[in-house]
């Protein structure tokens, strides 16, 4: 359903894609993964023809969304992360009015209308105006709009953004039963979210590609490593002093007051890392509140590619500027060396015969 084929996107400059591919199937549930600026909102804004790309291709139902827009936009249904609705409309009259733009037959309108309301949970504020309603429900309003002219291809980002607890676990089944109809892109910081509901996971990071697959075959290739769940409380726990740990391949930290979680990557035996991390907390004043080894979850996964993407391009860029500071240093000998004698003697010929 949907082709994409070394997609770029340029901004003033900046590269926000970088000839990203990947395809999506028919009855696919794709959960689009990365860090924020990673070119995840870029990408579906591409597929969505909302923007064109600055080279490369995207096929969305054998149709080109720089070639034919208007074509492939009959064939998604688009949430955006900040849903643009109409404040002073109430909810029926809305979305009655997004199917007619969606050229929604007029025979179909209550038809879609009602069925999008019941998916989506709407029936208590169908009458109420859409200012005056609460955030999770202008949520499931939008995603509601993204499905009121049935198309086959769903892309939606961050869906459930706003909703509480019961309200997630409601819209992650409704996202299931249209997967089973529908293609569908979800992008989601939510981790636990894409391992419920997706079949196949696509990894960006600084607008490429860093891992892609099932979410059986990413955590496979973390197969032999292990995860130190650990919560340390002291002023100064910083990722830096975690990661200069030998056998330690990646480290994710979250704080709140004086106290650290951190989930600490690594593929030594068991005992190893922990006697080191022992020491450490010893020599910095730390104190272990909790430490527990586990298998990778998918949130695992993504920190650790996210981290060696990280610290590639920071060892890359590292060694870019020791070659520039040489070169400088190079360059500034050479002016502060000795002229050659014959050099010399040849200045001061040219000076006597002036």
């Amino acid at each position: 359903m949907i082709q994409v084929q070394k997609l770029t996107k340029r901004f003033n400059g900046k590269t926000a894609l970088d000839s990203v591919s990947f395809e999506v199937a028919k009855g696919d549930i794709l959960g689009f993964l990365g860090p924020n600026g990673a070119g995840k909102t870029t990408t579906m804004r591409i597929l969505t023809a909302f923007i064109p790309p600055t080279s490369g291709t995207a096929l969305v139902g054998g149709f080109d969304v720089t070639a034919q827009p208007l074509e492939a936009k009959k064939l998604i249904g688009y949430l955006p992360e900040h849903v643009p609705l109409y404040g002073e409309m109430r909810v029926r009259e809305y979305l009655k009015f997004r199917a007619e733009l969606k050229g929604v037959r007029r025979s179909d309108l209550k038809k879609n209308v009602d069925r999008v309301i019941d998916e989506c949970q709407l029936k208590e504020v169908e009458k109420r105006v859409i200012s005056q309603i609460s955030k999770g429900f202008r949520q499931r309003t939008g995603l509601a709009d993204a499905l009121v002219s049935q198309p086959p291809i769903l892309v939606l980002d961050e869906p459930t953004i706003g909703l509480d607890p019961s309200q997630i676990r409601q819209t992650r089944n409704l996202i299931r039963e249209l997967g089973e109809q529908r293609t569908l892109i979800l992008s989601t910081h939510i981790l636990s979210e894409v391992e419920q509901v997706c079949n196949n996971v696509l990894i960006v990071n600084r607008g490429k590609i860093v891992g892609e697959g099932t979410p059986q075959d990413l955590r496979r290739r973390m197969a032999g490593k292990a995860v130190l769940k650990t919560e340390i409380r002291g002023r100064d726990v910083g990722r830096e002093a975690l990661e200069a740990l030998e056998g330690v391949r990646s480290v994710s930290v979250q704080h709140a007051g004086e106290i650290a979680t951190a989930d600490i990557t690594t593929d030594r035996p068991q005992g190893e890392v922990e006697e080191k991390l022992f020491a450490l907390c010893v020599e910095k004043h730390w104190v272990i509140r909790s430490m527990a080894r586990e298998a990778p979850s998918l949130e695992d996964v993504f920190v650790d590619l996210i981290g060696h993407e990280e610290a590639a391009i920071e060892e890359e860029a590292r060694k870019a500027q020791e070659e520039k500071m040489k070169a400088e240093k190079d360059r500034e000998e050479a002016e502060d060396r000795p002229r050659d004698k014959t050099e010399d003697r040849k200045d001061d010929g040219k000076g006597g015969a002036s």
